[in-house]
């Protein structure tokens, strides 16, 4: 997903709308909502962030004839920017310039539970298979942007919320480390339970609150 996301393939074209609902008819009423996703209490659906690599070469290295692999983030990296980063395999948002880990550093082995209660041991981060990406070239143009000024905006990101008085509502799902039976690497949602963000990196959950 080296410049594109799950819930909006757009490919070669920049897109504008103003307000969206995904899974749902409409955004809520007399709302200040960008985005919005389906929203009842059987959801077990989340959003996927774009697959990216902040390090040049890593998982796989750049072909500047073909546009393969990778060649690390391009432009200017605004604030708020949100990634799934293949290089360490971590959830990352941009804060005050610089990447801010959301996977965190567990330590190995590391024990959970799953739904049944029964014990999983992990010596590593899971490996990521990202080979239906690794070899496309990325198109420069892809980009939706949902707002005022979004035929204008410059952002450098495949999907922008220009609005400066709106926000997006995440997929809601109750306790998502139970209810997400097959979690997709990059995996995002609102913890409905526990009330926090809810983050999936390919092995493990991590949740944050305010």
């Amino acid at each position: 997903m080296k410049k594109s996301i799950t819930v909006l393939s757009i490919l070669y074209t920049t897109t504008i709308f103003a307000q969206v609902a995904i899974g749902k008819k409409a955004t809520t009423a007399e709302s200040d909502i960008s985005l919005e996703f389906y929203d009842s209490m059987d959801n077990v659906k989340g959003i996927v962030i774009p697959w990216v690599s902040t390090i040049l070469d890593t998982p796989v290295v750049y072909n500047s004839t073909t546009g393969s692999g990778y060649r690390g983030m391009q432009g200017t990296i605004v604030d708020g920017t949100i990634i799934f980063d293949l290089s360490d395999k971590k959830m990352k948002y941009r804060k005050a310039g610089a990447w801010f880990d959301l996977t965190g550093d567990p330590t190995f082995p590391l024990t959970v539970k799953d739904k049944s209660n029964n014990d999983i041991t992990f010596t590593q981060f899971n490996s990521i298979d990202s080979s239906l990406q690794d070899e496309k070239k990325e198109s420069n143009s892809a980009k939706v942007t949902i707002g005022i000024n979004g035929e204008s905006d410059t952002t450098s990101g495949i999907l922008v919320l220009t609005d400066t008085n709106k926000a997006m509502v995440l997929p809601k799902v109750a306790n998502p480390h139970l209810n997400l039976m097959n979690p997709t690497p990059g995996m995002m949602v609102y913890d409905t339970t526990n009330r926090q963000l809810a983050v999936y990196n390919g092995t493990i959950w991590s949740f944050w609150k305010p």
